[in-house]
Parts: structure tokens; sequence; C-alpha cells
């Protein structure tokens, strides 16, 4: 049975989701502070964390970068306000995978945990699934990847990304076009998300950000993986 961590100090929401959760099969663990769902987050190997931002002793921005920092990759879904759109946008710079707004329905959120996990749990159906562009060495399987001798310590969001534009080398690919590849026909985000994945994956990849080897931009159509000429 898949675990899902809710953090949410409001008792009338965390059993909202519970109910329906647990409706749906899954095992519920809940922290009603910021510094207990980091403790729990850290000691327990969950399938998704719903993470609510306004939360006492640490908000959901702290524990996005203490569990990230860490080196906990479980996907996080942000609970945000409605219409609170530069809360989303700090939360995936952080290093979230998706947000749902308040109100939302638990129908939309369960929806949402299931897309995550079928995104992480993905294997790749065609074509090799040990990947290389220059010193960049990508196994779809093993969910790793290095560059240069150097390890990766990528979320799944960054690892789906950078598995895609090997996939795709040299070819531009549109952000419109890395949203349905990476996160999915039924995402409801905006291509904001692209560019804050983009240069996580870029400050990761690149040693030197501002003249990057692998990943370039192509001002006005998008993004391109393409193989360095000193490689």
């Amino acid at each position: 049975m898949d675990k899902i961590l809710v953090v949410d100090d409001e008792p009338a929401i965390v059993t909202l989701l519970q109910y329906n959760l647990e409706q749906a099969k899954y095992s519920v663990t809940t922290a009603s502070d910021g510094l207990e769902a980091v403790n729990k987050a850290i000691a327990t190997d969950f399938q998704c964390i719903l993470l609510d931002l306004m939360l006492p002793k640490l908000d959901g921005y702290g524990v996005t970068r203490r569990l990230r920092e860490a080196g906990v990759h479980t996907p996080i879904i942000m609970l945000t306000a409605k219409d609170e759109e530069m809360d989303k946008i700090i939360g995936l710079e952080l290093g979230a995978d998706d947000y749902v707004t308040k109100p939302f329905s638990p129908r939309e959120v369960i929806a949402r945990i299931k897309a995550i996990s079928r995104r992480v749990a993905e294997k790749p159906r065609t074509g090799a699934t040990n990947l290389r562009v220059g010193g960049l060495a990508i196994d779809t399987v093993a969910h790793k990847a290095e560059v240069d001798g150097r390890k990766l310590d990528l979320t799944p969001t960054e690892f789906r990304l950078l598995a895609c534009f090997a996939r795709n080398v040299g070819q531009t690919l549109s952000r419109d076009q890395l949203l349905e590849k990476v996160w999915g026909a039924e995402f409801t985000g905006n291509t904001r998300m692209v560019d804050i994945q983009i240069s996580h994956l870029r400050d990761k990849l690149e040693p030197d950000t501002k003249n990057p080897r692998y990943l370039r931009t192509i001002r006005g159509f998008g993004y391109q993986l393409e193989e360095p000429t000193d490689a």
C-alpha cells in the first residue's frame, strides 16, 4: 500500500484528505507542523507528500528546502492559496513537483497523486535505457545520471526532464512539448514550471550556467540538449 504524508495544521483539511486517501487505498501519515513533517519525511519512504504552505514552526518553503538539501526526493505536491501565483513559483523553485490550489476537491488531489506516481515509476517503452551525450550518462532504469563522472543529485522531475532531452538530443523542444512529455497531458499548470525546472537542472548539470555546454536556450523557441564539442 502506497504511503502518503499529509502536512497541514487545519484539522478539517487533514480529516478530509485522510478519509478520501484511505478510501482510495493509500496509507496516510499526518503532520501538523513543518518540523514534524521534515522528521517523518526523512524517516519514511513516502510515495508523495501533500504539503501546505502556512505551517507552524517551519513553513512549506522551509520543509521543501530542508528535504531537498537532505537528499529526500519524494514528490511534493504543494497546497497553495487560490490565485497566489508567487506561492507556486517559489515552491517550484525550491523543489516542489506540483501544486493544487485551495479550495480543492479530494478527487483532484488523488488524480494529481496518481499522475505524479505514474511519471516517477514510468519505464521507457522504447529505445535504449542507457543514454549518453558527451560526458553525460543516464540510466533510465536505475534513475541515475552523472556528468564527467560526477553524480547528479536530481529530483524525479529533473531526472525525467534530463532523460527527455537526452532522447531528443539536438532537437529544440518547446515549453509546451516539454510539459506534455515530462508532466503529462493531464497537467494543468503553465509553462513557467518548465523554466524553473530547467534552471534547477542547469545549476546541477553545468559548471558554468552562463556558458552552458549541454543545455542551451533557443530564444523564441525553447530548449535543446546538445553534445559539447569539447566532450
